[in-house]
């Protein structure tokens, strides 16, 4: 979230409300729930690390700031614009707990494996809905588009370790 935060405020001075309505405006649905205190407290981590400065609004009872990029901050933006995003993802927590579970003997591997699976199908059913109901937001759109493309990717690996990995009868 901080280097979103940076992208926003690379252009104007932003309250913390505009930051929040930006990210909604654009993600809808898609991005999980923000609350004014991820926001803020996102902002005072910039703000200690040098990246935005905030100012207080003269004359607000709130205390409202505004804040901006500095230097550091447009620095660090750009450096997040150059470095691509970490394509594999070879910690996964599913996979991780599935051969620890079974290995120690203490779940049944067939039944973490389609509990995993119900997990993915119902967030497919849930993406679907999403997209079926909140087609006005194209960048929200491709998100869950390409979560979708990551469950179907994510159920054929299921069957694949169901192939592959050995599977004790009686396990747990």
């Amino acid at each position: 979230m901080r280097s979103l935060f940076l992208a926003l405020l690379a252009d104007e001075s932003r309250y913390g409300y505009e930051i929040k309505q930006a990210l909604e405006q654009e993600f809808g649905e898609t991005l999980p729930a923000l609350n004014a205190g991820q926001i803020y407290s996102t902002l005072a981590r910039l703000e200690r690390d040098g990246l935005v400065v905030g100012e207080s609004v003269e004359g607000d009872s709130r205390r409202k700031r505004v804040y901006e990029l500095t230097e550091a901050g447009r620095a660090a933006l750009a450096d997040w614009i150059d470095t691509p995003v970490p394509g594999a993802r070879l910690k996964d927590e599913f996979f991780m707990k599935l051969v620890i579970l079974a290995s120690a003997g203490l779940a049944d591997p067939k039944a973490l494996i389609a509990g995993q699976r119900r997990e993915y199908l119902q967030s497919l059913r849930d993406l679907d809905a999403m997209l079926a109901t909140d087609g006005a937001r194209p960048a929200a759109e491709l998100l869950a588009e390409g979560a979708v493309l990551h469950l179907k990717a994510d159920l054929e690996w299921l069957d694949l370790i169901e192939q592959r990995l050995p599977m004790r009868e009686g396990s747990a």
